[in-house]
């Protein structure tokens, strides 16, 4: 932006800072609070809907002067002067379109955004783009935590306040609080057939597993960790003769499962049917699902990452030693 003339520091300072935090696309977002500091000696003592509406009047300046430099940009870089079927050198112009009052950037088109107002007009939403919590096979209740996490951060809840809301809803995991069809990932098994081996024979209690071939490299590839347990959920119904009154997974079924602490089967995880779990199954699960596992796989390795994001510490193995009083 060197190349501009007659712009105050704060567009372009003497070390060129970037203020740009986002770029995606045609679309550019910057980092303003030193705009509005600049303009505003009052900034601190300003309430949060006259910040809004000052970057906003900042923004529509600032965009007009933008897109009038795009035309000495078009003379001077690429010497166009006018098409002769447009009334302008360029097709170029910078268009103010939301108000972000905060914003957490994972990676690209990996976002979170609070926006206050949206092509002038006032409005409070939360605009979520790709972050994992959304996935469809992320457990629900889950993802509902971890998105109300990232509401109260961008609305400035500090760190230990979160902590304590964390070790609430970890209790709540650990001691049964929440159900098992709360805590299972859903997925919708599609390998199914390809891993489905020979069936278990008489006196045996386990169908074998298929190991497949990929094609592009020649690797081997082993089921998928939802596939096993969707293929063990139907080797118990067979070995427990419950096949005659409930379902088989089949390929394409829509499940969830859940990993297992040691057992009985020496089972690793198991798949179940929302619509049609047989009670004796429900009992197993309910006594050996592995609701340790399931908050740390799923839920605190993600926390971890978003920690680090803010630069806050989660030292993960005191933490988990005093949730978990291992």
């Amino acid at each position: 932006m060197k190349h501009l003339l007659d712009t105050p520091w704060w567009i372009c300072d003497e070390e060129d800072t970037n203020y740009c935090s986002y770029v995606d696309t045609d679309s550019n977002y910057f980092h303003a609070e030193p705009i509005l500091r600049h303009q505003h000696p009052n900034f601190d003592e300003m309430s949060d809907n006259e910040k809004d509406n000052a970057l906003e009047n900042i923004a529509l300046k600032y965009q007009d002067i933008i897109t009038k430099h795009y035309n000495i940009l078009a003379k001077e870089a690429f010497n166009i002067n006018q098409f002769e079927w447009f009334n302008k050198p360029h097709w170029l112009e910078m268009k103010t379109e939301c108000v972000i009052r905060s914003a957490y950037f994972r990676a690209n088109r990996r976002y979170a955004q609070w926006i206050t107002k949206q092509e002038g007009i006032e409005k409070e939403t939360l605009d979520i783009k790709g972050l994992e919590y959304k996935k469809a096979n992320f457990p629900p209740v889950l993802g509902e935590f971890f998105q109300n996490v990232l509401i109260d951060v961008l609305k400035g809840t500090t760190q230990n306040e979160i902590d304590i809301r964390l070790q609430e809803f970890k209790d709540k995991i650990h001691d049964g609080t929440l159900s098992l069809s709360d805590l299972g990932s859903p997925t919708a098994i599609k390998q199914f057939n390809k891993h489905q081996g020979p069936l278990a024979k008489a006196g045996e209690m386990f169908s074998k597993l298929n190991v497949v071939i990929n094609k592009k490299n020649g690797n081997k590839v082993g089921a998928p960790a939802a596939v096993r347990a969707a293929i063990r959920y139907n080797d118990l119904l067979r070995f427990w003769k419950l096949n005659n009154k409930h379902s088989y997974i089949g390929q394409g079924d829509k499940i969830k499962w859940v990993w297992l602490k040691p057992n009985p089967y020496q089972l690793e995880a198991l798949a179940f049917l929302e619509f049609d779990m047989p009670e004796k199954i429900r009992t197993f699960l309910e006594e050996y699902t592995d609701r340790k596992k399931l908050f740390e796989s799923i839920l605190l390795n993600k926390l971890e990452g978003f920690y680090n994001d803010l630069g806050w510490v989660l030292n993960l193995n005191p933490y988990k030693q005093k949730l978990f009083n291992l």
